[in-house]
Order: structure tokens, then sequence, then C-alpha cells
């Protein structure tokens, strides 16, 4: 009998999540294929098999996913109908939630207590699901709306000693973010961080995941735009085509693109996109321009619109204009499905600490030592194919 492994969700109600439960419960009923599964297609000994994946959660919505699912408009009452009609009987666990960290999503849906009580429930919700559900294992994946950048020389932020005392005094520095990802850790379980939040990657965390040989991995799923520019980045590159400018722009109406509409949110989400280009080409763009727009009537189904200014051979003027439109949700479902099943991966062969092999999975991935992450996709996708293959990084 194969393994059991509980997903834990940060954000359950959200698009991204619901469209996961979703789609791996229409593969448990066989009503929907491994399409856009990016893994689906590799025999890993030890990795989790799709339809043993488990999944529960936080939110600050009280509604049934269902009801949540059929609000972000992604899935119809058909695709419910047709297999995923389990979202309509789950319902998340009150969730931390701070207005002062994210400002345009809030509900009624949360956790009253101060950071520490906040941790022990959330400790408490994982041993319950495990328990309640006969789990293995569990992974938990951070889903939730982008948060602010956290205030610069943070007390809190610069050692796990601080972290500790600022747990205590229940000090507003530490977001919730931090709060599921030290619960996660402290626990011994997996964390991934699929947002542009500060989590894991807060020096406190990464030190707690590597003495306690937890794996985690971040931050920010490579969805869409930046995917493609990772993609094109380097091809450029190695053509000796010289990118003068990159003006890229988005529109979506998602409730990440309300949260968004936050200026202090939209700040963590660029500083998560804008450091790409400069790495991967190894000189600074100057006129690297990105723009984020929150556009209500689009929904879920996000347009990613990219004008490249080129110089070539002979100093001649070129450029490449691209146009991405895309459902936002059914790009970054897939990837959080996979982290999960990479993480367990990890700490079935005992590999805690900074996952860098998943690099391929996000914006700007965290690294163990701090050094300037791999961003190419070729690059990043040999690192995590050689992991798969070798189970070494």
């Amino acid at each position: 009998m194969s393994d059991r492994i509980g997903v834990a969700v940060v954000g359950l109600g959200g698009a991204v999540a619901t469209t996961a439960v979703a789609g791996i419960e229409m593969i448990k009923s066989g009503s929907n294929s491994y399409a856009g599964l990016p893994l689906a297609d590799r025999d890993v000994a030890g990795m989790a098999a799709y339809r043993d994946l488990e999944f529960a959660g936080w939110d600050l919505a009280e509604s049934d996913l269902g009801a949540c699912a059929l609000k972000h408009g992604v899935l119809s009452e058909r695709d419910l109908d047709n297999g995923a009609g389990a979202l309509r009987d789950m319902r998340a666990w009150p969730a931390v939630g701070s207005r002062a960290h994210c400002a345009n999503i809030d509900g009624d849906n949360r956790i009253a207590d101060g950071h520490r009580g906040a941790v022990r429930q959330i400790q408490n919700d994982l041993a319950s699901f495990k328990r309640d559900r006969g789990l293995d294992r569990m992974v938990v994946v951070n889903l939730a709306s982008t948060e602010k950048m956290p205030e610069v020389g943070a007390e809190s932020l610069g050692s796990r000693d601080a972290f500790e005392r600022g747990l205590d005094a229940d000090d507003p520095a530490i977001s919730p973010a931090m709060l599921y990802a030290y619960a996660a850790i402290d626990a011994g379980t997996p964390y991934a961080n699929f947002t542009p939040s500060m989590a894991a990657d807060v020096a406190p965390l990464a030190q707690l995941a590597q003495e306690r040989g937890v794996p985690v991995a971040g931050k920010d799923g490579k969805t869409g735009q930046t995917f493609l520019k990772t993609v094109i980045a380097p091809a450029l590159k190695d053509r000796a085509l010289h990118v003068d400018g990159w003006f890229s722009t988005n529109i979506l109406g998602n409730s990440d693109g309300l949260a968004l509409d936050d200026p202090a949110s939209l700040a963590s989400k660029l500083g998560t996109k804008g450091s790409v280009l400069d790495d991967i080409l190894g000189y600074k763009v100057e006129d690297h321009i990105i723009m984020i727009h929150y556009y209500r009537p689009r929904g879920d189904d996000k347009e990613a619109w990219d004008n490249i200014d080129l110089t070539g051979f002979l100093g001649q003027k070129m450029q490449l204009k691209l146009n991405f439109l895309c459902k936002d949700s059914i790009l970054a479902a897939p990837l959080a499905i996979e982290i999960a099943r990479c993480l367990d991966l990890a700490a079935q062969r005992g590999q805690g600490g900074v996952r860098e092999e998943l690099s391929l999975f996000f914006k700007l991935p965290q690294t163990a030592d701090g050094a300037a992450p791999v961003h190419g996709f070729a690059q990043q996708q040999a690192m995590l194919h050689h992991w798969l293959e070798n189970g070494a990084g």
C-alpha cells in the first residue's frame, strides 16, 4: 500500500489552491488526465503518486471550497459535478490574517491568538490532519496572498534568538507567512513558499530549517511572464543580442491581483520579478520596466505583454514582442502540486534545509548560502532532473 501525503495549504480557499485540489480530486475520479503536470512522465523512486495526495489547510474565507472555486471563476459547476464534488464538503481551518501585512485581503475565519497561540494552533491543525486522515507524511505549501516587505533592520528577523523573543512579544514585524513557516519547520514538516512574501527565507527560519533538517523551498511561483523571460533571455545572450530595454506589463483580476492593488504588496511582487533579467544577461538592463495592474473584468484570465528592444550585428536595432494570454491558476496549480511532491521526496531522502534543486519552480529561488540563484530555465531544469534521477544536487 502506498504512502498517503497530506498537503496543508495556506490560502486553501484561493484560486490556485482550489484549482489544485479539484485537479487531484478529478484525477482520483478518473475525469482528469495528467496534462499540465510537469513531472507526470517521470518515474522517480519514492515520489508520491498524485492519487495519494490529501488536501486541507487554512483560509480567512468561511465558505466551502466549492463555493470559493466558483467565485474565482476558474472552475465551473460542471467541473464540480465531474469528479471535484469533494470540494463542496471541504472548509478551511481558521487562518492567521493581518491587514497590516496584506491590506486588501481579509475575512472572519481567523485565529485570534497572538504569535505563540497562532503557532500552537497551526501545529495542532497539522497534528489533527495527520491523525484524522491517516497520513504518513505532510508538506505545508503557502499559496496565500502577497504580503508587504518587512521593515528594513527589524530586530526580530536578525537572529534565531531575536525571532523567538519577537514571537513572545507579538512583534508586528513577524508576518503571518513567517508564523506558518516557523510552525511547519518547528514541527518537522517541509515548507514551500509559492508567494513573494518573506517567510522561510528570513535568516532565523532558514537557519532553523537547516538545524532541524527540514526541507524548504521558495519563493514566488514562476508561472507565466517570468517563466518565458527565463527561457528567452538566455537565448538572446547566447546569440549576442544586446537587450536595450524590456517592458513588461500584466493585467489580472483575481484575488492575487486584488492583493497586488496595494502598493506595499505590489513592491514585494516586483522585487521577485525584477532581479531575474540582469542575473541571466550579466549586465544591468537600464530600461527594465515591470507593471502589474488589477483589472477586475479579466478575473483569472491574465494577460502578460512584453516589448523587448535589442541591438544586434552592425548596431542594428530590433524588437521582439510577446503576448501571453493565460489562466493564472491553471499554470500555478500544477507547480504547487509538484513542489509538494518534491519536498516530500527530499524529506524521505533526509535532505533538509534549502532545496535549490527546486529553483525551476520559483521566480526568486532561495539559496542555502545566500549566493545569487540560478535563473536560466535550461540550467534549472538540468538541476532538477539530475536531483530527481541521482538523489543529489
